[in-house]
């Protein structure tokens, strides 16, 4: 499957100097100062439509993104899309209907998504089952290593080394394992978490051919290859690396383990470097006082909200209003309160005169730059639009306008 980005979107110039970014991540406070900055976003595994919490992911790294462009930093920004998976497979068998047609399928409405909801492409979408070639190279070059070994006729990580650095405790990580498509109980392994690399063909499933055999990869080395050679480049393999091998890794806080933890495992063992300066990882979005899951069948969709004609900038003002770190709740509240601050945001900025923008730009970077303080950065707003209705002054309408496309993407 070829796979290229959503159309580019237009970025209005913000009209004052910004401070450098500052964030929270899960392993320390970074600040964002350089000329460049390389962001890997892990994407989706295209068997359902995109629902809240991917939309809330993909926004946070939007904000990223555009702060990091108006500060003035150039950001080569990659996302992949795992195409394929259990998931995928399990859908289209149940569905009747050939695997690629369905990944097709739910990536262009992905990308519709992004699109309506404002949200600027990466430089490079790439789907897993483009880079076999690049997987089949990493995996050899990481047995030359010592850390591939097999078991029957598959391919494990033997990820013992690097466990001294594991995000939660043993007994936390095994269960997390086990249920986030892992197989600890796996004979023959020698460590209960080491993860798949290559799975040799079973039961008619699509495989690739390969120096290991006819089959397809396990999940982290997809992520692992893609974002090296296409933030690093084509030679990745074969040339040195200083420092961190990335700026920013970025994802949801259910990614941390094992995705992110045996991707970066995996990078380390190719390169002998640390594969990310920064892990940024965004909170879970649950529905009415519950995790919203497929399981559960309670995912709101993007596209039904669109098809029910709720505003794509209400629904991106909607999870504005909440901090990205923090798990969250949707209910029908939230988006009546987003419709009804977008509408007195709308009502002033159709003023010929309003309050002075200088200010509000100032604090709106200042909120930003603090670790994404969005809920800060409404607040701003709102004093803005009190102080435009109490006392207008200026015909700087149209200066707010583009500042708040700008920097929170909110095209109003």
């Amino acid at each position: 499957m070829n796979i290229s980005t959503w159309p580019d979107i237009y970025v209005p110039k913000y009209p004052v100097e910004v401070p450098s970014l500052e964030i929270k991540a899960s392993n320390g406070v970074h600040l964002f100062s350089e000329a460049t900055t390389s962001m890997y976003v892990c994407g989706i595994t295209p068997y359902d439509a995109t629902h809240l919490g991917h939309a809330a992911t993909y926004l946070t790294f939007d904000l990223i993104h555009r702060y990091l462009r108006v500060q003035g930093s150039q950001v080569s920004f990659v996302e992949n899309i795992t195409d394929i998976d259990e998931p995928l497979l399990e859908r289209a068998v149940r569905d009747n209907i050939d695997w690629q047609t369905l990944a097709l399928q739910q990536v262009e409405l992905f990308e519709s998504d992004m699109s309506t909801l404002h949200i600027l492409p990466p430089q490079h979408f790439i789907p897993a089952t483009s880079v076999m070639k690049l997987i089949d190279e990493a995996i050899s070059r990481m047995q030359q290593n010592g850390y591939v070994y097999k078991v029957d006729e598959d391919l494990y990580f033997d990820v013992s080394s690097f466990l001294v650095n594991l995000p939660v405790t043993h007994d936390e990580a095994l269960r997390i394992f086990g249920e986030r498509g892992g197989d600890p109980e796996r004979v023959g392994k020698r460590n209960a978490l080491d993860p798949v690399l290559w799975l040799a063909n079973k039961n008619g499933e699509p495989g690739w051919e390969s120096s290991h055999g006819f089959g397809r990869p396990g999940w982290h080395i997809e992520c692992c290859v893609i974002s090296l050679r296409y933030l690093l480049g084509e030679n990745y393999l074969n040339e040195s690396h200083g420092g961190y091998l990335i700026d920013i890794q970025g994802g949801g806080t259910d990614l941390i383990f094992p995705h992110h933890f045996m991707s970066a495992a995996q990078a380390k063992a190719l390169l002998g470097k640390e594969f990310a300066r920064s892990y940024i990882h965004t909170g879970m979005v649950g529905l009415d006082g519950e995790k919203m899951s497929k399981s559960k069948g309670n995912l709101v969709f993007v596209s039904k909200l669109l098809q029910d004609r709720v505003d794509p900038m209400v629904i991106r003002y909607a999870l504005l209003t909440s901090h990205y770190s923090k798990d969250r709740m949707w209910n029908a509240a939230i988006l009546e309160k987003a419709q009804k601050s977008i509408d007195r945001i709308r009502e002033n900025l159709s003023k010929s005169e309003v309050a002075p923008a200088q200010p509000l730009l100032t604090k709106l970077a200042a909120a930003i730059a603090k670790d994404l303080d969005t809920e800060q950065a409404l607040q701003a707003i709102e004093d803005w639009c009190l102080l435009s209705e109490t006392n207008p002054q200026v015909d700087e309408a149209g200066v707010v306008s583009r500042a708040l496309d700008s920097l929170l993407g909110l095209a109003l």
